[in-house]
């Protein structure tokens, strides 16, 4: 049975993203101490930027065991990795240069290939080989957190509204034509993001708020919007938004969150 969305709302992005650095230090700490790879699914936008911030200070540089995470991103534009719009850049200058976390970690999408349907196929099996042991044939992986973000349009991932990839159920990483941005992107499907254990998202913005009523609100419709689709079965649902996202629901604003103590 798929997973129920948890809401949870703060006063404000820097407090989504705190809270967001409380669970990944929680987590990471935990599967280490139980001697565990922790395999982490990165998003693109803004508020990942602050995610990184935050985790290149105190007290989560010198606590996360970032020998033993291993990171990839749910998805990718279709630019180098040196180009000023490619997530891994950005998770690149604002996070993996600041902390001591292995090269050999870091999973990135081979966008300098010039056929995004190749590479694609090479992050899924770039996929496959770091679970190893882990994978059954055919069966997706399960990873250990993933994070997502939502657009306007309530798009996740690069899943845009009415786009091929929201049919995909062959094959896990999938090379999306996306018709208003005149390119591919490289993403997640469902059949990977709703075998992870913990899918948390990250939303913030009063942009965001007319899209987060028509999704959670009492006149919600299923399955309207991309991000709907995602339902982790039997992983945890989270949805992290700060007020001005969730302006339009009958719900409480958290206080700031605290950094975490393992």
């Amino acid at each position: 049975m798929a997973s129920t969305p948890h809401l949870r709302v703060f006063p404000d992005p820097g407090a989504v993203a705190r809270a967001a650095a409380d669970l990944l230090l929680k987590e990471s700490v935990a599967a280490a101490a139980a001697n565990r790879t922790y395999r982490v699914a990165l998003s693109g936008g803004s508020t990942p930027k602050r995610l990184y911030d935050i985790l290149a200070t105190d007290p989560y540089r010198d606590k996360v065991p970032w020998d033993r995470i291993h990171f990839f991103f749910s998805d990718e534009r279709n630019v180098p990795p040196d180009h000023a719009d490619s997530n891994f850049g950005t998770a690149r200058q604002g996070l993996f240069s600041k902390v001591p976390v292995p090269a050999a970690n870091l999973h990135r999408v081979l966008t300098e290939r010039p056929d995004p349907a190749e590479a694609a196929a090479l992050y899924q099996n770039a996929i496959v080989a770091s679970f190893a042991a882990n994978v059954e044939k055919n069966t997706p992986p399960t990873f250990d957190l993933i994070f997502l973000g939502m657009g306007a349009d309530g798009h996740t991932a690069s899943l845009f509204p009415g786009t091929p990839a929201l049919a995909e159920r062959k094959h896990w990483v999938a090379a999306n034509w996306v018709e208003k941005l005149q390119t591919h992107r490289i993403t997640f499907t469902y059949p990977l993001l709703n075998r992870a254990a913990r899918v948390l998202f990250l939303v913030t913005g009063a942009d965001k708020a007319e899209r987060i009523e028509t999704i959670f609100g009492p006149q919600a419709l299923p399955h309207a919007y991309p991000a709907q689709d995602v339902a982790p079965e039997p992983g945890l649902l989270e949805w992290y938004l700060d007020a001005p996202a969730a302006a339009r629901l009958s719900l409480p604003v958290e206080g700031e969150a605290t950094a975490a103590t393992p």
